[in-house]
């Protein structure tokens, strides 16, 4: 497969490019290879890449590019560090992309308040290792080093959702540029706010439809004093998902707990050079004082036995837990490895934690009498698991068959009152499911949010719903 696609369908006018070299200079590039790089992801959809991309490095580019394409009604797609599933930085209906990686900056932190200040090109790695000397950290972690800007866009969450909550919990204040040009700022630092519209919550997981995020400020939390990683394997899917449904409902304040069946295992192993053991396996992480962390992982591993759990070990030391988290988030990237060529059509279903086990076992069930290869990792504390089903991109009848097992894994999610998407968002790829999850009449309010705030509709078009 090519590594360009082809010329955009939707070329800029002349005056807009000229206007945007004057203005931006070398930070304006329409060269294809760059705009190739700005209009793929990690998705299955294959779309022409936007006319130009603007690399922002201030406030003040985004409010000049977003007005630039205004007055030329061009759409504008902000991009952070590339790495969606669903489709979200593609421009469907061309336009401005307006790159944000070069915004990097921890703007402050405040570690008596237990916050932090970024622009929306700082990664979590980046904002953790500039932590790293004061007894803080930031706990989202979605596995890829996402930006925070795209990390609050898609109300992202990952391993450590099921301790410390998703990107909802965790923006307290945005700075956003709005569809018209203007800059303003939802919520404060304070920990909680009566003071009219959550403007900060509804433009936490908007995909960029509604705004640019220029500055995000999230909630810190102390460094456990004590933290073990331990993994076990089950003799089945349905034993270790039981093992996780038991600890939820106990109440163990486990800090992440994730499922890999032994194929995935296998794939890991594969491309890590590991020697885990390839059947179903949990891998889990205890956060407190020294006595709770024990007492935490005692209570798991005795409920793991009764499971038929076995080979119980521990990582206590950093480099070890380290290694098996590397792997775990390595995972997506191992899977591709084990088919050259292919693209992955992904899920990321949510169903209530009493219905995890069921869920799991018929969409193991469904992939396996359909022929295409899979992996299956799962978030499992808070219900969350991800199927991707490996296929080849020059097969329709692949791409059809994978679309038919997500369509039918998210039916059977709703129906025992679960989400089509726990994390990753709609983007292009759910905006049907979001449909039959909400109801027409929700989606038509959605609508009339966006063109109150983009009448124009040029805040990343095609995404999350079709405007009527």
């Amino acid at each position: 497969m090519s590594t360009l696609v082809p010329p955009p369908d939707f070329p800029l006018r002349p005056a807009l490019i000229d206007a945007l070299q004057t203005r931006f200079a070398a930070n304006c590039s329409t060269a294809l290879a760059v705009r190739a790089q700005h209009g793929r992801d990690e998705s299955v959809f294959d779309v022409p890449p936007p006319g130009a991309v603007v690399f922002a490095e201030s406030t003040q580019d985004v409010v000049d590019a977003v007005r630039l394409a205004g007055e030329h009604g061009v759409p504008v797609i902000p991009y952070g560090a590339g790495s969606s599933i669903e489709g979200h930085l593609l421009a469907v209906q061309g336009g401005i992309s307006i790159d944000v990686s070069r915004m990097n900056r921890v703007l402050s932190i405040q570690g008596d308040d237990l916050v932090a200040t970024v622009q929306p090109g700082v990664t979590r790695k980046q904002l953790n290792e500039e932590l790293r000397d004061t007894g803080l950290f930031f706990p989202i972690d979605p596995g890829a080093d996402a930006s925070l800007g795209g990390m609050a866009a898609t109300r992202a969450s990952g391993t450590n959702a099921v301790r410390y909550g998703t990107m909802r919990e965790n923006v307290l204040a945005l700075e956003v540029v709005t569809a018209q040009g203007d800059v303003i700022r939802t919520g404060t630092q304070a920990r909680k706010s009566s003071a009219g519209y959550d403007l900060t919550r509804l433009f936490v997981g908007s995909e960029g439809t509604l705004g640019v995020m220029t500055e995000v400020t999230v909630r810190l939390y102390p460094l456990p004093e004590a933290v073990s990683a331990a993994i076990c394997f089950f003799p089945d899917l349905d034993a270790a998902v039981q093992t996780v449904i038991q600890t939820i409902q106990l109440g163990v304040p486990i800090a992440r707990v994730e499922l890999l069946d032994g194929n995935t295992v296998r794939m890991v192993n594969a491309h890590a050079k590991l020697t885990l053991r390839e059947e179903p396996m949990l891998l889990m992480e205890f956060h407190g004082s020294p006595a709770s962390v024990q007492e935490q992982a005692e209570t798991v591993q005795a409920l793991a036995s009764e499971a038929g759990g076995n080979d119980f070990s521990w990582a206590t030391t950093p480099e070890d837990r380290t290694r098996l988290w590397t792997a775990r988030h390595n995972a997506f990237f191992a899977a591709l490895q084990s088919r050259p060529g292919c693209r992955a059509v992904t899920t990321d279903t949510c169903v209530p934690i009493s219905r995890l086990a069921d869920s799991v076992r018929a969409a193991v069930d469904d992939a396996n009498a359909s022929g295409i290869p899979y992996f299956l990792v799962g978030h499992v504390g808070d219900g969350n698991f991800h199927m991707g089903y490996l296929i080849d991109p020059e097969s329709p009848d692949e791409r059809e068959r994978a679309e038919r097992l997500s369509h039918d894994l998210v039916a059977r999610t709703l129906a025992v009152g679960g989400t089509c998407t726990g994390e990753h968002g709609i983007g292009l790829h759910k905006m049907d499911f979001l449909v039959e999850e909400t109801g027409e009449g929700a989606v038509d309010l959605m609508r009339a949010v966006k063109r109150a705030l983009d009448p124009r509709g040029l805040m990343n078009p095609g995404k999350i719903f079709r405007m009527r």
